[in-house]
């Protein structure tokens, strides 16, 4: 075992649950406040081992993060490395450097991998380096889907922004009401490798190259449509004013304002209560009074031409992606 896969390797006999991150090295601070607050809430009883999927991080930020693991959490690195597949996806990225590619980087792309890389695992639970969890994720791993790909939340910003909605509708050609959002997912591992998830999504991409808004998660709905258990809003809360459900279990600070930029941002305290247990807190303090007026404008610029791309792209006249079976 690498010195970087670390854990206290305790009950053998009990079933290990697995969660995913994917990063850079540029997200190792949001990622520690996800798996601070993962062990926080972590059942005794239960046995976790969290694997961090990335594409190179400092020894520094490995020995700090290192620091989190617990009794009863592990934690273990994988670094992607540059297979045929990821070439092919890295390719693609490149060419989609446009105002309105929001997700252009391959680190997106790492949770398609999940299934392929680790055939010991029939499930697994993924998560995004943006989510705070409020509650038990083995509650989450525990659910059966066994006569589905994956569960993941219906997406809310799709539902609430007209131009999104009618992009899914007619550029993914997936109805809006049953989009997801893939900042929470779990994964049935067991079929997407009984499919070949990542061959079916790396085909799409050579065939097309399409032009898409969020592209693995575009690929992600089309290829598992109709094999998709939806989740309650408690796994996968957006940020509101005032309380959260009082049963909410895992909330994402979703696409727009990061409390590690902004202040008065909604549920600011969920997540700055986390960074307090994450090592990192006085690094996202800084990074949050360095972040400018001019980086506020030109993040608020990225999303308002996201929001003009899925308006054109919603104008086609058939879906930009389709599963072709062979």
């Amino acid at each position: 075992m690498s010195i970087f896969n670390t854990g206290k390797k305790l009950f053998k006999k009990v079933k290990v649950v697995p969660i995913f991150l994917t990063i850079n090295d540029e997200f190792v601070p949001y990622a520690a406040c996800t798996i601070a607050s993962i062990t926080r809430h972590a059942n005794p009883k239960r046995y976790y081992r969290i694997i961090v999927l990335h594409d190179g991080i400092t020894f520094r930020n490995y020995f700090k993060l290192r620091n989190l693991v617990t009794k009863n959490c592990e934690i273990q690195f994988r670094k992607i490395t540059h297979s045929l597949y990821l070439k092919i996806i890295i390719n693609s990225c490149s060419k989609k450097t446009g105002s309105g590619d929001f997700f252009s980087s391959a680190v997106y792309y790492y949770r398609s991998f999940i299934a392929r890389l680790f055939p010991q695992y029939e499930k697994a639970i993924y998560v995004d380096s943006d989510t705070i969890a409020m509650g038990d994720v083995a509650e989450l791993f525990d659910m059966n889907i066994k006569d589905y790909y994956c569960a993941a939340l219906v997406d809310p910003k799709v539902e609430a922004v007209p131009e999104f909605r009618d992009y899914v509708n007619n550029a993914v050609g997936v109805p809006y009401q049953e989009y997801v959002n893939s900042g929470v997912l779990l994964l049935n591992l067991k079929e997407l490798r009984r499919i070949h998830y990542v061959q079916k999504m790396v085909h799409m991409i050579e065939k097309y190259d399409a032009n898409l808004v969020a592209p693995d998660q575009d690929y992600l709905n089309v290829i598992c449509r109709g094999k998709i258990l939806h989740l309650e809003p408690k796994w996968n809360m957006q940020p509101v004013k005032g309380e959260l459900p009082k049963d909410t279990k895992i909330i994402h600070f979703n696409l727009f304002k990061k409390p590690w930029h902004y202040d008065d941002v909604d549920c600011e305290e969920i997540f700055w209560e986390a960074a307090e247990k994450s090592g990192f807190k006085n690094e996202l303090l800084e990074r949050k009074e360095n972040y400018s007026v001019r980086d506020a404008r030109l993040n608020e610029a990225k999303i308002e031409a996201l929001i003009k791309k899925a308006a054109k792209l919603s104008k086609t006249k058939e879906p930009l992606i389709k599963i072709e079976e062979s």
